[in-house]
């Protein structure tokens, strides 16, 4: 004997890009968008919070983030340079 859950609909709004690039992750993992957001409601539930950190970055980061969004203040480096920064 099958038991029955009910279900519930969710409609929202998201970035087409942000979207897009979400389902290419989640495509990669063997999943589709309705698993993923399954998963992530069955972590809200379990951790009683959203499953990772949430904070509402500082000015520094701010100001990272827009240059960033706007290319500006950006340093290149060569493939060799980031390298030995991150000691790869």
């Amino acid at each position: 004997m099958e038991i029955q859950t009910s279900t519930q609909m969710i409609h929202a709004r998201i970035d087409q890009n942000v979207k897009r690039q979400a389902e290419s992750v989640f495509s990669s993992l063997g999943i589709n968008t309705s698993e993923a957001i399954r998963m992530f409601f069955a972590q809200v539930a379990m951790n009683q919070g959203i499953p990772f950190e949430v904070k509402i970055p500082n000015k520094e980061t701010r100001k990272a983030i827009e240059d960033s969004r706007l290319n500006r203040n950006l340093i290149r480096s060569t493939k060799e340079e980031f390298d030995k920064l991150f000691n790869v």
